[in-house]
């Protein structure tokens, strides 16, 4: 697997942000397509697989427990809604 992606999960990484999230995302699709960066025929189906990767790991992520840890993200109350 590539090597610049680094574990996104508590407790190696505490702060996980979007960018992390999509910098790995991106850097998978590129390793399993062999491609750095697409022709442009091939610019929708790559970019739809980094969103969907991207999601995937989110999800993931989401729902992940560690044994022994703090809490998860799914642990954590979620934002309050606003009232505009």
């Amino acid at each position: 697997m590539c090597r610049s992606i680094k574990t996104l999960r508590e407790p190696y990484t505490a702060q996980v942000t979007d960018a992390d999230v999509e910098a790995a995302a991106l850097q998978y699709v590129r390793k399993i397509s062999g491609f750095r960066a697409p022709a442009a025929h091939n610019a929708a189906a790559f970019d739809a697989a980094v969103a969907a990767v991207a999601e995937a790991t989110r999800t993931l992520l989401d729902q992940l427990v560690v044994r022994g840890g703090g809490p998860t993200a799914a642990d954590r109350p979620a934002p309050a809604a606003s009232l505009d």
